[in-house]
Formats: structure tokens, sequence, C-alpha cells
């Protein structure tokens, strides 16, 4: 019997490497890859070969403490110098998930807390990368314990990209809150927005699903308005790669647009997201935007779609108001409107 995405790992420590699921592959093929050293976990997380806010997070903190582990260093300075330096090579490769720079703080912080020994440095910067991928999987299974209430036996829900096992260590957090409601006895149905460019969910939220053997559809991103309008949605759940102390929620472009439509229709939209997610040192206005490639637009696996010269602009993420929130589900409880003011109570 093959494994399914309760079981599934996508981010690992082994034997020495981070070993990560390929999801460039996906849904063609399920292939791992090895990285033996920080450059290759900067360039994976560069290039979407590992995607989603908390498994970048752990990720990158995983490729901090392989800078530490590699060292040839044999004093505690210059062991942190390399650490320190693997750290800002990892803070560039995508600026919008906080979850990326909180992960990579805490086993930097670690570093520095381990004496002057370089042995214990080595040792403790892996133990709490490692410690980080299985409270991943324990916040997300919490997050799931709180949103499955949300969800009655029949719904059918809709959700953009991709925040399933695969955007974390294990589990998920939107999918999470499905298949948490799936444990809970109740048969719920999704719907599945295929979400360009890099299509997400339908190259991985819906192999996940199908793998686990969810009753799933897929759409087009613009049926999304049709498919609320003619009374075929009851709830919205989506992902979030950071959220801000002003409530507002930066997700995969397309997430704002689908909040929009959710309230205009009277349905529930509820963000899922652990606490490292959440950014309480800034506001919406402070937020980078990443830009990714001019490819990613006008190819689809390669192919041209788009005639030559066209200009193009190629948004990853946008940002949904706290107005537009019913309520944000996450591992410590669930945050109702008004999400601002409740938002600070919560966690603040």
């Amino acid at each position: 019997m093959r494994e399914n995405f309760f079981s599934l790992r996508t981010v690992m420590w082994e034997e020495g490497c981070v070993k990560m699921i390929d999801q460039t592959a996906l849904p063609q093929r399920l292939v791992y890859k090895t990285f033996d050293s920080w450059e290759g976990v900067a360039d994976a997380i560069r290039r979407m070969v590992i995607r989603g806010a908390p498994a970048i997070g752990v990720a990158a903190a995983m490729g901090v403490a392989l800078a530490a582990d590699r060292s040839r260093s044999e004093g505690r300075d210059q062991l942190l110098k390399e650490i320190d330096r693997a750290a800002e090579g990892l803070r560039r490769t995508r600026p919008t998930a906080v979850n990326l720079f909180w992960g990579i703080d805490r086993v930097v912080a670690t570093a520095r807390r381990a004496g002057p020994s370089v042995d214990k440095i080595r040792d403790a910067t892996v133990e709490e990368a490692k410690r980080m991928a299985e409270e991943d999987v324990e916040s997300n299974r919490r997050l799931g314990a709180f949103g499955a209430p949300l969800l009655d036996d029949g719904d059918v829900v809709m959700t953009q990209c991709n925040a399933g096992a695969l955007a974390t260590v294990g589990y998920g957090t939107a999918l999470g809150v499905i298949r948490a409601a799936r444990e809970a006895g109740k048969c719920v149905k999704v719907i599945v927005n295929e979400t360009r460019p890099a299509l997400q969910g339908s190259r991985l939220t819906a192999f996940e699903l199908v793998r686990d053997g969810f009753h799933c559809t897929l759409i087009s991103d613009t049926a999304v308005g049709f498919m609320m309008s003619s009374g075929r949605v009851d709830k919205v759940i989506v992902g979030a790669d950071r959220i801000t102390r002003d409530g507002y929620v930066f997700n995969k472009i397309g997430t704002y647009q689908v909040a929009v439509l959710a309230q205009r229709h009277g349905i529930p939209f509820y963000p899922a997201a652990p606490r490292s997610t959440f950014d309480l040192k800034r506001t919406h206005d402070q937020i980078v935007i990443e830009e990714r490639a001019y490819d990613e637009v006008v190819r689809v696996k390669g192919r041209r779609i788009a005639p030559k010269g066209i200009p193009v602009a190629n948004p990853a993420f946008d940002k949904t108001p706290p107005e537009l929130v019913t309520c944000i589900v996450t591992d410590f409880g669930l945050i109702r409107s008004p999400i601002e003011q409740n938002l600070q109570t919560v966690i603040g």
C-alpha cells in the first residue's frame, strides 16, 4: 500500500543531508532530491523545488544547519561567520514568506547560544532544525483540529494554490483543516483552483487530494466567480505566506480576488496558518511582493503561449485586507472578526 500525505514528509534531515520532494516534477513523478550544501538548498527554494511558507521555513533552517554541520572551522567565531554567510544567502531567496526568515533566525540564534564548542554548535543547529520539522507537523494537526468544526458534513470547499502537506513538512494548513474534518467523519468535497502561472493547484493540490482519496474538482482560475454565483461553493479555505500585525493576509496571487468574490456571494473565507506565519513587526505596506520570472507567464511546461516581446508582470503574491476575512485558523485557536483587533489580543 502506497504512503499517503498523512505520512509523507516534504523535507527532512537524512544522513547529514537535506532531502526534499522535488515539487517541480509533480504530478508526473514523485521523486526526492538530496542536497549537501546550503547553496543547493537556497537554489531549491529559489526554483520552487520546495515551496509553501512553512516548508521553506524548515528547509531554510536545515540549510543553515547544513552550513554548520559541513563547516571545517576549528573556532567558534569562524564557524559563526560561516553560519551568518549561509543565513544571508538563504534570506535572499524569496522575500515575501515570513516563515523563511523565522526559520533562519531561529537556527542562527541557537548557534549563538550553544557555547564555545564548535561540535556543540554543529549538533545544536542540526537538532534545532530537526525539531522544527517535527513541530511543524504537530502545529498543522492542532490547526486542523481547530478548523475542522468550521466545516459541515457535505460542504464543498474551494482552495487556492497549495496549502497542503507539500507546502509544509507534513499534513498541511488549509488542507490540514479539510483532512481533520474527514478524520472527524465529515464528507467534504474540494474545488481546486488551478492557480496560474505555476499551477500549484492543478499540479500539487489536486495530486495530494486524488492520492488521498478525496472527492475534488479542478477548475480554471477564471471559473471562480461562476462556481460561487451558481451556489457550488460553501466555504473557502486558503493558506498564507505572511499575516501582518494589521490583519492583512499575504498569499499566492489570485487569493485577493477569490476573497472579494467570496464576500460578494456571502461565502465564509478562512485563511489557515501556523504561528510562524504571523509578522507582528510589520504592517501590510511594509511587505515586498516577490516578482518572479518572465518565462513563468509566457510559457507552460516549456511551451510558449504568448507572442515574443510582450511585457509581463508576474507578482507571486497578493494581499487580502482583514475586512474580507471571516476568521483565521491557527495552531493556537481561531482569530475571528474584527481580525486586526482580535489578532493583537490573541497573539500580540
